[in-house]
């Protein structure tokens, strides 16, 4: 039977671990908060190009931080082994897949954005608008996925709290930033939300070069194996790869599924754009908290996977999962109750006020469900079980949530409850099934 000593280990290193984290994620999630209230009381128009624009930035840099998540798990994984002098090798190939990612990505968005937006069939204003917003975020994506995978590993050392630090002072940064560029100043003209992402720019270049600096100073640099080329052989090159591949196909296509959210948003009208723009952007700020959560039991329960300890990787995820339902239970009930103060922070438009506020309080009902999901894979993809995740992502997100968001949005006359409404039954199936499988693969570690 599991002594409660070991439980209470767990938790105390499941919290430790996760506090930090889930502090940096609201950092760098707050960049995009911070471009949003900035762009938002500067003008309704252009905060509608700032959504759309960061709707198809959002799926790409997900799909490429997802792509470089192996380095996190086979950081923890090595570890685990006993194996401290492999985990440079994974920070190396990390940043070098994270470079080669970005750019691959970043080459068709910048050239084709305007296409693609218009392909939409969204109106030629919001179109050219949101095309010059992506163009921008085009240029940041290499720095901003290199910068993720150097961040994944420390984290995967279980050292999250340079990377807060840097985060949070890279936030001030952007702010700055968008003050001076959003609504013009010290003789730089208004550029709107294209001022707002080249502060986002700024930004996530100086935190990729912050955490650089960082992990060649540390006193362990050299033991880790940072400066020397990969020792841990083929085949974890290829696991790391492959854990990628699982958790980017995942948050490429739960992304994407929410990024054409704004698009049916735009098919219903700019004002919607908006208020849609409102919702994803506090509910993205709630999933920080359990992918956070899901990064640090990700790391635990590789570290136990690594030693081979069955028992401690079911452990570690059932307090994952109930940490995850407590802390979000919580803060959908601030939300429910706090909804139209949320509105007011990022805009002032009489109009949009009431619609923005009335979707966060329906918000609220998906944030169990969202942050179960995510925190049960990533303990199934620490574990090695790359493949079900994805599909349960495929399944729950692309195929449910998208065709009835705009059934329920449009033929239903429902609007954006529609969309929220959509978001819900996807998140609960992708929680049950998630869950589910993680309680089957462990269940010889039950006793």
């Amino acid at each position: 039977m599991t002594s409660r000593t070991s439980i209470r280990n767990d938790l105390y290193e499941l919290l430790r671990l996760a506090w930090p984290v889930v502090l940096s994620r609201l950092g760098i999630m707050t960049m995009g908060v911070i471009d949003t209230v900035v762009v938002g009381r500067f003008s309704t128009d252009q905060l509608a190009f700032q959504v759309l624009g960061w709707s198809v930035f959002g799926v790409v840099v997900n799909a490429g931080i997802g792509l470089v998540q192996g380095t996190q798990v086979m950081t923890a994984r090595h570890l685990g082994e006993g194996r401290p002098q492999a985990v440079g090798g994974v920070l190396r190939r990390g940043c070098v897949y994270g470079f080669w990612i970005g750019a691959a990505f970043a080459v068709p968005l910048y050239l084709f954005g305007r296409e693609f937006f218009e392909a939409l069939r969204l109106n030629q204003d919001l179109a050219r608008g949101a095309a010059g917003v992506l163009s921008v975020f085009a240029l940041c994506l290499p720095f901003t996925i290199v910068g993720t995978a150097a961040s994944l590993y420390l984290e995967g050392l279980s050292r999250p709290k340079p990377v807060m630090v840097a985060t949070w002072a890279c936030n001030l940064l952007n702010l700055a930033l968008d003050l001076v560029l959003v609504p013009g100043a010290f003789g730089f003209p208004a550029m709107g939300a294209q001022g707002a992402a080249w502060g986002t720019f700024g930004a996530r270049l100086a935190l990729m070069v912050w955490l650089f600096i960082h992990i060649a100073r540390m006193k362990d640099a050299r033991a880790m194996g940072v400066f020397a080329p990969p020792v841990d052989g083929k085949a974890a090159a290829v696991e790391q790869r492959r854990i990628g591949y699982g958790a980017g196909a995942s948050l490429l296509v739960e992304a994407a599924a929410f990024g054409g959210m704004s698009v049916v948003a735009g098919w219903i009208g700019g004002l919607a754009v908006a208020a849609w723009g409102v919702m994803i952007n506090v509910s993205a700020v709630i999933f920080m908290m359990p992918l956070g959560l899901a990064a640090a039991t990700a790391v635990l329960t590789g570290r136990a996977y690594g030693a081979g300890n069955t028992a401690a990787v079911r452990r570690v995820g059932l307090l994952g999962f109930g940490v995850a339902i407590a802390v979000l239970t919580g803060v959908a009930v601030v939300v429910l109750v706090a909804a139209r103060p949320i509105a007011m922070t990022f805009t002032t438009d009489p109009m949009l006020v009431p619609i923005a506020a009335g979707g966060l309080a329906l918000c609220s009902l998906f944030f169990v469900a969202d942050g179960l999901q995510v925190v049960a894979a990533q303990a199934l993809r620490a574990r090695s079980d790359i493949v079900v995740p994805t599909l349960s992502h495929i399944l729950s997100y692309l195929v449910v949530m998208g065709p009835l968001a705009w059934f329920l949005a449009l033929p239903m006359g429902l609007g954006l409850s529609g969309i929220v409404w959509s978001a819900f039954a996807a998140s609960i199936l992708a929680a049950g099934m998630l869950i589910g499988r993680f309680l089957f693969l462990t269940r010889k570690g039950a006793a």
